[in-house]
Parts: structure tokens; sequence; C-alpha cells
């Protein structure tokens, strides 16, 4: 169970974020070579990711790059000036169909031989975020085996949709839940989007929620205030890690010993998909627990 509750966009050419990195304690620090370079600086962002790669995740996060998409003229020079030591995944954005993931899979094992590096080492996450995309999310989603992630992209695909982006995110419902399950059945973990509107706290908090009934266990971050909430609300709660381990606890006796496979708790029935619920509320919160004590 990977643990990916923020991934911290930094642009790749701004020095004062990038020196700032480690500070931020986000499960993954993502340099942004794409939507938050211009081209003009795309050279530049390429040298500062390389220059910085073991820097950025000294502070504990894992190190991703979201490179510019195949449908542009940058990513094959974007993914030979990153490729090297420290960088744990690469993020494709506007993933339309498989072959895009596998030809990034190929180029990653490509540059992975050339440098000594080892092979499948390096990470994939996709952005799915265009109608396209959304339409072939299942099949995007299980195109590699280095896949770990996918996110949902709202601002892009509202874009491309011609709709309205709102804080409710109603415009999304579809897409959204398409992302989750597709994400969810090819046993990724599901990203939510980015949140533009930053300072509005209540509005985030409430998005962020949405997102986690609908199965989604983190998000693209574009604001350092957005860290902590974002690892709160990922979080399993002290009251449902007690319930959980309740529960475990019930049916491994009153159940599984007795040759039962459901049982009244509470006033509720127990079992065994409540009881494996239960169980990945506790691995969850373990590796949360594991992760944040080797920071």
């Amino acid at each position: 169970m990977a643990i990916m509750r923020s991934s911290f966009y930094v642009p790749a050419n701004n020095a004062k974020f990038i020196e700032k990195a480690p500070s931020f304690r986000a499960d993954i620090v993502t340099f942004d070579i794409e939507d938050a370079v211009p081209p003009q600086e795309k050279g530049n962002a390429r040298r500062m990711t390389a220059d910085r790669l073991a820097y950025a995740g000294s502070g504990g996060s894992e190190v991703y790059v979201r490179v510019n998409g195949w449908h542009t003229e940058y990513t094959n020079d974007d993914l030979e000036a990153v490729v090297h030591p420290g960088l744990c995944g690469v993020t494709l954005p506007k993933t339309r169909d498989a072959d895009d993931v596998k030809r990034l899979d190929w180029k990653l094992e490509e540059l992975e031989s050339r440098r000594g590096l080892p092979i499948g080492g390096i990470r994939i996450s996709i952005l799915l975020e265009t109608a396209k995309g959304i339409m072939n999310a299942y099949s995007c989603c299980t195109a590699s085996e280095r896949l770990v992630s996918a996110f949902f992209g709202a601002v892009d695909y509202c874009a491309d949709m011609r709709i309205r982006l709102t804080n409710e995110a109603k415009e999304q419902a579809y897409a959204r839940t398409t992302v989750a399950v597709a994400a969810r059945s090819a046993g990724l973990v599901a990203l939510d989007a980015p949140f533009p509107d930053y300072s509005n706290v209540e509005a985030f908090e409430k998005n962020t929620l949405d997102g986690v009934s609908m199965g989604f266990e983190g998000r693209m971050i574009i604001h350092p205030s957005q860290i902590e909430i974002a690892h709160r609300l990922y979080s399993p709660t002290a009251a449902e890690v007690e319930r959980a381990r309740k529960v475990v606890s019930f049916f491994e006796a009153e159940g599984l010993a007795k040759g039962l496979a459901s049982v009244a708790m509470d006033g509720q029935m127990i079992d065994t998909p409540v009881y494996t619920n239960a169980q990945g509320v506790l691995s969850r919160f373990d590796e949360i627990r594991e992760k944040e004590s080797g920071r």
C-alpha cells in the first residue's frame, strides 16, 4: 500500500521553491517541467531538476518529475535530462491512451539500461485529464508494470470539455469517479486533482473529503498550506483506527475462530468485507506511521 497523500508540485525553474523542497514534508515532491514552465525556460528547468533530484528527497519525500506530454516536442529531451539516480518516478500529463504509457515505459527502460540504473526502478504516474484519456482510463492504468498511480486532472479536463471549473466540482463527477475506479481496478493509487482556490480552506477540505468518498487516497498539491490538511484528511482518524481494531479482534475471536463468516457487533453485522476493510485501515495507519517516523 503506497502512501501518496500529497504530491507537491514545484516549478522546476524556480530556485526558491526548489531550495525549500525538503522542508515541505510532502509524501512526494514533483518537479514540474510542464505547465509551470514556459517554453523558453524548459532547458533551464531540466538542468535545475537534474542537479537537485537527490536534494529534493533529502527530507524524506519521494521525488518525481512531471515531464511534458507526448503531444509536445519536449518529452524526449525532458527524459534524457532527468533520468538519473534520485529520481523515483515520472508523471506523464495528458495521457491519451495505452500507447502513451507504453512509449514512456520503453524510453525509461532504454535510459535505465544506458545509464546503469536498475531496470524497472523508475515508476510511472499518469494524469488523465482529457476526454480521450477519461474514455481510455482503464487501458491506460494497465499499460505498464511500472504504473503506481493515476491522477485526475480537473483543470485540463474542464478546458477540454469546454465547461466551467468550480469548487463544488459537480461538473467533474463522471470523469473523477471514472479515474478513481480505473485506478483501483488496476491496483493503482487514485490521486485527486489540484485545487486552485488554495486560500479557501473550507472548500478545499470539502472537495478533498468528497474525493476520499470516491476512493482517492491523495492529491496533487499546488500550495504548501495544503500539505498538512491533505495528510490529515487522507489518513485514518483515531476513531476509525479504534473501530478497525475492535472489528478485527471481534471478528477473529467470535467469527473466524468459531467457523462463522458473519457476526453481530454493537447492533451491526460484521462479515468478511467489513473485516477486510478494517484490516486495510490498520495497514494504512501503520504504513503512514512508519513513513512519518522515517523522516
